[in-house]
């Protein structure tokens, strides 16, 4: 594999992860109005982009190649959300799925952040489980 098309690989399911942590974030802050989840995702969010500078971020996004991707198209799945429930589970799926994904693709390149990753990935399942339990 070469390092560009790790590099794309990884910068896709960064913003994935990141983007869907975001929605987590702002349903835990504008719905529900609690402060420590909010600040779950907040710093999980955080910690993400961290972990990745190890990476490289400008490495990241110089293999960006948004018009040649073929998995653009939005799937009928993704529009037929009907509560905020809904959107809270698919994102918190996406950001777990994502998160594995840089896991596994960081492996190549530098084990510490990959362990950065999986740190991330298991405190996340934590957080979920608790709004989810608890909400």
């Amino acid at each position: 594999m070469k390092d560009e098309e790790l590099y794309r690989v990884m910068d896709a399911n960064l913003n994935r992860a990141k983007e869907g942590l975001r929605v987590c974030e702002d349903i835990c802050r504008f719905v529900h109005d609690h402060r420590q989840w909010t600040r779950g995702f907040k710093t999980i969010r955080h910690q993400l982009t961290e972990s990745a500078a190890g990476i490289g971020i400008s490495n990241l996004v110089a293999a960006r190649h948004i018009e040649g991707d073929v998995g653009r198209k939005t799937l009928n799945s993704e529009l037929a959300r009907r509560r905020v429930d809904d959107i809270f589970y698919a994102n918190a799926q996406r950001v777990k799925e994502s998160i594995r994904v840089l896991e596994e693709f960081a492996k190549l390149k530098d084990r510490h952040t990959a362990e950065d990753f999986k740190k991330l990935r298991y405190r996340m399942y934590a957080l979920e489980k608790r709004i989810i339990t608890q909400g």
